[in-house]
């Protein structure tokens, strides 16, 4: 019987992958995360994955503007740091690299609402606290200098001329290439109170790796707009 088990299992991984490889060309961070967290649980090795990966601007800190007949995409990354230990160097000399190794780029957020208890916080009010979960996706990468110098500036970060579109139609996609370490989560709780009355799990989830390029493109039909690439200035590059 167990090695049945594992013959099945076997068979349904080796039927799962090919699926998985096709459907992370167009899935969402969710998506992607999922599929490559269970190809890794089956024995998949990620490192050197290639992914795009659709960035969240409603997340980011954007500037947009038009000037000239043209639109002007500015991506601030000073605040861009992830905090989690695995990126901390508290031995970090600040005049020559960062406290927090690796950046990050938002990707996606979303919410679950796991249903509701009955819980008495203050004595003698009984409340309904809702149980929500929360889901939270970044790109996290240590090679940012890889594309501008190091300086210390609020207003270091990414810079974009587009045609001029519709605001809506603007976006950002990252390509990266998966580290050793591929992914990672996080979890953070907050108990229900009777001021907030809602127990809120949070989960940060990241895809880690060296980023590639960036990509500025219409949302409405998918046109590569211009390219940032390692080895620049941080600057998008119209294409030809």
């Amino acid at each position: 019987m167990h090695f049945l088990r594992n013959f099945l299992a076997a068979t349904a991984v080796a039927a799962f992958f090919p699926i998985a490889a096709h459907a992370q060309a167009g899935a969402n961070a969710e998506q992607q995360f999922s599929l490559l967290q269970t190809e890794q649980q089956a024995g998949a090795a990620l490192q050197g994955r290639e992914l795009t990966l659709d960035i969240d601007l409603a997340a980011s800190d954007v500037v947009l503007r038009e000037e000239g007949g043209k639109q002007y995409l500015h991506y601030r990354m000073a605040s861009n740091q992830v905090a989690e230990g695995w990126s901390w160097q508290p031995m970090a000399d600040p005049a020559r690299e960062d406290y927090y190794r690796f950046k990050y780029l938002p990707l996606q957020s979303l919410t679950v609402e796991r249903g509701e208890y009955t819980h008495e916080d203050k004595i003698g009010e009984a409340q309904k606290m809702r149980i929500v979960w929360r889901y939270d996706y970044f790109l996290a990468f240590d090679n940012l200098y890889d594309f501008y110098p190091r300086r210390v500036d609020d207003e270091a970060g990414f810079d974009a001329e587009l045609p001029p579109l519709p605001r809506e139609r603007v976006a950002l996609r990252a390509r990266v290439v998966l580290g050793e370490t591929a992914l990672s989560e996080s979890t953070t709780f907050w108990k229900a109170i009777h001021a907030q009355p809602r127990d809120l799990t949070l989960k940060k989830r990241y895809f880690i790796g060296k980023l590639q390029l960036l990509e500025a493109f219409d949302r409405q039909n998918g046109e590569t707009l211009c390219r940032i690439e390692r080895g620049g200035d941080g600057r998008c590059r119209r294409q030809p």
